[in-house]
């Protein structure tokens, strides 16, 4: 059985975070809630085994990329490549929050992480102060998706997490309930305009008038 522990993704303690460092550090796999809903995922370092373990706990297609929380808002050109000035606006709109960006990925990623389709990566500044402190403990963005199995509907809270995937993990934090509780809004930004991929916790008509 995985270990679980209380926390306050808000303010987290420091004995939370370390304890979830120590289990990214070494390639471990992280059940964590985020604001919109619980994550599962793991350091987005290169070779990294525990991504693969990510897949296979929850039964996903390995054929898929994971996207990545990140620290700083700042991440959206480190990691992205020719980033459009509206993607910016609306990161400055909406970061930290429940806003992915997908934009052309930096040479520094890692091919494991960029969709093989499109070289493309997703990118998120989660407002959870937990999620971004362990971005910044571990000097690396962290690629994570939702904490449920493939096919099956994402959670909003720590009972809600499936018994299985928690026992296959190595860490869980339970937060409790998401603030949001639902999965953030994805927003293409290939073209001129924004191409919205998944309508969620963000509107579409948020998006249109951000840009307005």
């Amino acid at each position: 059985m995985g270990k679980v522990m209380p926390c306050d993704q808000g303010h987290p303690s420091g004995q939370v975070v370390d304890a979830a460092v120590r289990a990214l550090a070494g390639g471990g796999v992280l059940v964590m809630p985020t604001d919109s809903v619980y994550g599962i995922g793991v350091a987005a370092t290169p070779d990294n085994p525990g991504l693969e373990r990510v897949f296979r706990i929850k039964r996903r297609p390995a054929g898929q990329t994971l996207p990545w929380l990140v620290a700083e808002a700042d991440d959206l050109m480190r990691y992205g490549r020719d980033v459009p000035e509206w993607a910016l606006r609306l990161a400055r709109a909406f970061w930290p929050g429940a806003l992915t960006l997908v934009v052309d990925a930096a040479p520094c990623v890692p091919a494991e992480y960029r969709r093989p389709e499109d070289g493309t990566i997703a990118l998120r500044m989660p407002d959870s102060a937990l999620v971004r402190d362990l971005a910044r403990r571990m000097g690396t963005p962290l690629a994570v998706t939702s904490a449920n199995t493939h096919g099956m509907p994402s959670v909003a809270s720590g009972a809600e997490l499936e018994p299985a995937l928690v026992a296959e993990a190595d860490l869980t934090l339970d937060g409790g309930t998401a603030p949001q509780g639902v999965a953030s809004t994805i927003v293409g930004t290939s073209g001129e305009a924004p191409l919205i991929l998944r309508e969620g916790a963000i509107s579409r008509r948020a998006i249109e008038e951000a840009l307005s």
